[in-house]
């Protein structure tokens, strides 16, 4: 039977979950439910559970900072986060931290029975791989270079003790650090040409191999360098053994401007690299690896394909933030359609948060007010959207955190502006359509008005008269007198045969007041005069 703990501020859920859900049917024992993630936090160090629930939303601590805690202190320990729609990038968070699964709020007792019975399966299958120990030594023999990594992982992500890190230096077979000490962070920016074309997601990782095997070559030989590749697939070098900070950079500098270049010619497509501050000891690797995480972030503002410099970058004095003008003048250039100044509005935004120097995550938030600014724009021009014209707003603000650098997301902005344009412009001619097809049943429903004008006909349709008769000409390929014209002398011909009427009765019915007038435009479009018609028609009805 294996221990479970419910982590949620609100009371009705706890109870619910309590009161609804056998737990001893699907395997699991109710430990306890907690209000937040301190109280939480203390039972799980105690209890030890093998199961947590929580919610994210909490307060003291959210249920993300719990799960970072389980994830560091107990990693065999699952979590399952609770979330609402609304924190869909919490969800993300959870998802970088390992936690087993995350629910969507409202959640119904079923989904929790069938989620319940998947991780007891999975943990019935991990005891079962755990009772096999000849396989657990021949899994640990095979591993041992995989836990190398993962070790090298925790000792530049967390804080590590001096004897943990000398007892597993000695275990691995590593050379011990000597001050002083440096992190560089590698990230692959995209694979080039070849994303277009990938088979799967094997020829991905043959080029992640091919590109750290060139950094072991560099570093080949050498013993002041520790290398290995994080679960983020990004290649991390430790170098120690410099006392002086400047020749430690110039090494680190050295290395990695190789590594860039050797990247690009050979494999032909780039990395950009991240370098940290120096430090003295294995213990304060922690602030050097953020160091070169920040550095690595200015490839957002900078562009991809560099070597960069945390200590360089953050002595750059920050320039003044983006003025909200550009957002509306873009706001301004979408809706009336000007798409070369709409571009231009994108191109501004986007260098003046570069030149802002802004941290990465209020530059993604600047990036994200744009795009609520454009899906405002979307619903102000009665622009529906869909996948099918490239316009789907639900996923623009989570969107934006695909793209590493600026420039993506500058050229990224432009495709949507230009989608909207071209849905905005579909859309005024639906619309245009419609009307005319209003103003033809206008013109048959009342062409015996002898007053009909085309001033008439505009105000019906609320269409000015210039681009009413622009329009209707390229709609039906005649103007509006011509299309009246023929209208009436349609109908006049319907009437010539089917009725006795008279002549000028006709012409009255039909909108011509003069009777002579009627004769001569009937003459003109049939060839013949009114009588000449009625007469020729009787007389091959009666043959």
């Amino acid at each position: 039977m294996y221990k479970v703990i419910v982590v949620d501020d609100e009371a009705v859920v706890r109870e619910g979950l309590k009161m609804t859900i056998r737990w001893e049917e699907h395997g699991f024992e109710l430990a306890g439910d907690y209000a937040n993630g301190r109280e939480a936090w203390d039972a799980i160090e105690r209890r030890k559970p093998d199961l947590v629930i929580s919610d994210i939303s909490m307060p003291y601590m959210d249920g993300l900072e719990l799960a970072e805690l389980v994830a560091t202190q107990f990693p065999y320990i699952k979590m399952i986060i609770l979330t609402g729609y609304d924190q869909f990038e919490y969800a993300q968070q959870a998802i970088r931290l390992r936690v087993s699964d995350f629910i969507l709020k409202p959640i119904t007792a079923r989904e929790i029975r069938e989620l319940l019975d998947k991780v007891r399966r999975e943990m019935d299958e991990e005891a079962r791989r755990l009772e096999d120990l000849s396989r657990l030594q021949h899994q640990l023999h095979q591993s041992l270079p995989l836990l190398k990594e993962r070790f090298l992982e925790r000792l530049v992500a967390l804080e590590l003790g001096k004897p943990e890190i000398d007892e597993r230096f000695a275990y691995f077979g590593l050379p011990p650090l000597a001050p002083s000490c440096l992190v560089m962070v590698a990230d692959i920016d995209d694979f080039g040409e070849r994303d277009a074309h990938f088979g799967d997601a094997h020829d991905a990782e043959f080029l992640r191999f091919a590109a750290f095997n060139i950094f072991e070559e560099t570093v080949q030989g050498r013993s002041d360098v520790l290398l290995f590749r994080t679960r983020e697939e990004r290649m991390v070098a430790i170098l120690s053994g410099r006392t002086e900070e400047s020749d430690l950079y110039d090494q680190a500098f050295a290395i990695a401007e190789e590594v860039r270049h050797l990247v690009e010619k050979f494999l032909k497509f780039t990395v950009t690299i991240g370098v940290g501050r120096p430090c003295v000891s294995a213990e304060q690797l922690p602030l050097s690896y953020r160091g070169a995480l920040s550095a690595l972030d200015y490839r957002f503002l900078l562009g991809k394909n560099r070597v960069l410099s945390v200590a360089d970058l953050e002595a750059v004095p920050p320039a003044p933030r983006p003025q909200p003008d550009a957002e509306r003048l873009l706001a301004a250039a979408v809706k009336t359609g000007t798409a070369t100044e709409a571009y231009a509005q994108i191109e501004r935004l986007v260098a003046e948060l570069k030149a802002s120097w802004m941290p990465v995550g209020p530059c993604f938030l600047q990036v994200q007010r744009v795009v609520l600014l454009l899906v405002n724009a979307m619903q102000e021009m009665g622009i529906a959207g869909g996948a099918e014209d490239g316009l789907e707003p639900q996923l623009w603000l989570t969107d934006v955190y695909r793209f590493k650098t600026l420039d993506e997301i500058e050229f990224w902005l432009k495709q949507v502006v230009g989608a909207m344009m071209e849905a905005a412009q579909a859309n005024r001619n639906h619309y245009t359509l419609q009307q005319i097809v209003r103003a033809k049943a206008y013109i048959e429903a009342n062409y015996g008005n002898e007053k009909l004008s085309l001033q008439e006909l505009c105000r019906h349709v609320l269409m000015s008269t210039s681009y009413f008769s622009l329009v209707f000409k390229q709609q039906t390929g005649e103007t509006f007198v011509e299309f009246l014209t023929r209208v009436r002398i349609e109908k006049a011909k319907e009437l010539l045969l089917g009725t006795a009427l008279k002549f000028y009765e006709i012409a009255e019915k039909v909108g011509y007041g003069d009777p002579n007038y009627f004769s001569i435009l009937f003459k003109k479009h049939t060839g013949c005069t009114p009588r000449d018609f009625r007469d020729r028609q009787a007389k091959e009805t009666n043959r």
